[in-house]
């Protein structure tokens, strides 16, 4: 059985219209003439049971409360973080990538029906100190994490806050708008971190070739500048040029040293390092390479750290510095910096998979190495 795309709004209870532009007249407008269409009361949904291995079930279709939106998710991207919910499966749905277009919206809401959009992974409250200042990646009354705690972007539809939807314009794909989250978010608040400790940047070095090491590395170009020297670690090769198309300085720390590397592209330590491995042998080599007044900053999570303060931070004034994710704030920004740059910044999507190869699509970027961003496309 469907249900009829509604939106809720001071309509009596249980009456529902279709949201109109001008509502004085009596056609919709093409854009959302569009979306008039059913919506289904179940779909079909990734099921992440455990094991590394994922199967589909039947889940309700969710109608949004006051103040919600519906997103018809079109696409995913695939992250790190996604590992525990792979090997040892997840109560909700997990996706924290998304973005979509919206087909139904609840009372309160001013969001049209038909806007396309990504969605922002933490549902923060708006209303606290942190948030009341732009710091919504700390909100101290944090409401749920999407794809983590609340069901995200590998189910074909997606309930959220509309305080965490933001919209794109019509020219980006679903695929390039997730482009704004991980990849240009995560990877550029790193780099606005690394510019508040040291404003006179002119080498950085990423350790680890992942997504996000590659994120930091593009996004490092964009921001800071072209000249900046980039230098970055890895042990896969394919990751390795990747990053070198991406106008990074590779070093295989298979073959040779960090400091040996650090040598060889002309210099004897860097200003600032970033470090998205989670690995603390990775971190401590960082540390050591980094000059006096520079910094470490930390985005993966993971391993830990062993530092001897007086000569590791004191004399030398360093700091090490945690970066998590990027707030909601900065996406206005990245929106710009994407319609100028994604060419440039599409280089770090590999892979393009229906929601069908979720399976595949999983295997490939947890245990073949060969891929950059993922993205699940439905």
């Amino acid at each position: 059985m469907a249900k009829f795309l509604k939106i809720a709004d001071a309509n009596p209870p249980g009456m529902f219209r279709v949201k109109r532009d001008d509502p004085s007249q009596g056609f919709l407008s093409p854009p959302l003439q569009r979306m008039a269409t059913t919506i289904p009361s179940s779909c079909r949904v990734p099921h992440f049971v455990g094991n590394k291995e994922i199967k589909f079930k039947e889940k309700a279709v969710p109608e949004p409360g006051p103040g919600q939106l519906v997103l018809r998710v079109h696409a995913n991207a695939l992250c790190g973080s996604e590992r525990p919910q792979f090997l040892d499966g997840a109560p909700v749905t997990p996706g924290h990538e998304a973005a979509g277009t919206v087909v139904a919206a609840g009372p309160g809401t001013n969001t049209a029906v038909g806007t396309t959009g990504a969605i922002f992974l933490m549902d923060f409250c708006g209303e606290c100190r942190s948030c009341r200042l732009g710091f919504t990646n700390q909100c101290l009354q944090k409401r749920g994490d999407m794809g983590f705690n609340r069901d995200g972007g590998y189910g074909q539809y997606e309930l959220i806050n509309e305080n965490i939807f933001f919209p794109v314009p019509d020219e980006f794909s679903a695929t390039e708008s997730t482009l704004l989250l991980d990849v240009m978010g995560t990877g550029g608040h790193a780099i606005e971190r690394c510019r508040l400790m040291r404003p006179d940047i002119e080498s950085l070095l990423v350790v680890g070739a992942g997504p996000i090491g590659l994120a930091v590395l593009a996004m490092a170009k964009i921001v800071i500048g072209q000249q900046l020297k980039v230098l970055i670690t890895d042990i896969v090769s394919y990751r390795l040029k990747l990053a070198e198309r991406l106008g990074g300085l590779p070093i295989d720390v298979r073959e040779n040293s960090l400091g040996a590397g650090i040598q060889s592209h002309g210099l004897v330590q860097v200003d600032m390092a970033v470090d998205t491995s989670g690995k603390q042998l990775a971190r401590q080599e960082a540390v050591d390479a980094i000059a006096q007044r520079g910094s470490l900053i930390c985005v993966g999570h993971g391993e830990g750290i062993t530092l001897k303060i007086s000569p590791d931070i004191i004399a030398p004034e360093r700091s090490v510095v945690g970066s998590e994710y990027f707030r909601y704030n900065e996406l206005p920004t990245n929106s710009q910096r994407l319609r100028k740059h994604r060419a440039y910044l599409s280089q770090i999507i590999t892979h393009r998979m229906g929601v069908d190869q979720i399976q595949q699509a999983f295997e490939a970027f947890f245990f073949g190495c060969e891929t950059g961003k993922v993205i699940i496309e439905q």
